[in-house]
């Protein structure tokens, strides 16, 4: 082995990346770490301000294109869309989500389903639009933006957990259907992560701050950076034959729950 090579290994230029839900929160953190690895970013979002934000503070290697993948059929025009832009598209990071925390026995359908229509039949019909193209030629990754909550029980959020816990399964699944045409199929499940608004709701709230402190063994909070270069690796030539897999990107946290 040639030290030399470490760079290349986890070098994305010439690479682009489609990233939903990348005008904030985790997207954008993993939009930063791609583009600082070379890759071309393409923000997804609803929010056209949020994209432009994001992009400006990104620079030029980044691309905003609104679009709501909770509808289906606006889905391969998006796909022909971004790759008309910005050239074929070899990673795609699924992380667009909505949150809904209640009782399960309060829990309507219509919540549920509205769930499950963002991240999991959107994320599926993006993924197959774009996996085709991947299959065509021979090569892409895609990554999966999952949770905790699909490697453990956490109350009131069954609609997440649900669609969370799906991605288990559909990344084993398509990971082996398209590992032979060299198409990688991967998952993160980040734990808690320092954002605006958890700051404010655990700052409000100090004995639930403590005990997810005192359940996480590395005692302290991770940042988007953290999951934005765990997805670098994922999509870099280094995790080249990594497949497959739901990596936890938590402080060890789903060990010791």
């Amino acid at each position: 082995m040639n030290s030399q090579n470490f760079p290349a290994a986890f070098d994305l230029t010439g690479q682009t990346a489609l990233i939903t839900g990348g005008g904030t929160g985790l997207g954008l953190g993993m939009a930063h770490c791609l583009a600082a690895a070379g890759a071309r970013v393409v923000l997804v979002g609803r929010r056209e301000a949020e994209l432009m934000a994001a992009c400006t503070a990104i620079g030029p290697a980044a691309l905003a294109l609104p679009g709501d993948i909770t509808k289906l059929e606006t889905i391969p025009a998006l796909v022909e869309q971004a790759e008309q832009r910005a050239g074929p598209i070899g990673i795609l990071i699924n992380n667009a989500g909505v949150h809904l925390k209640k009782p399960a026995l309060e829990t309507t359908d219509a919540e549920f389903a509205l769930v499950l229509q963002t991240h999991l039949n959107g994320a599926f019909a993006l993924t197959r639009e774009l996996g085709g193209r991947m299959v065509a030629r021979r090569a892409g990754s895609v990554i999966f933006t999952a949770s905790m909550a699909s490697l453990m029980g956490i109350p009131l959020v069954v609609a997440y957990a649900a669609a969370k816990s799906a991605y288990r399964g559909v990344v084993s699944t398509l990971a082996t259907e398209w590992g032979p045409h060299g198409v990688r199929v991967n998952a993160i499940a980040p734990g808690w992560i320092t954002s605006a608004m958890m700051e404010k709701a655990l700052n409000n709230d100090p004995a639930r701050k403590a005990k997810i402190l005192g359940r996480t063994p590395l005692n302290h909070f991770g940042e988007a950076n953290d999951i934005g270069w765990a997805a670098v690796y994922l999509a870099s030539p280094a995790a080249k034959f990594v497949t497959g897999v739901m990596l936890p990107v938590d402080g060890g946290a789903a060990e010791s729950f």
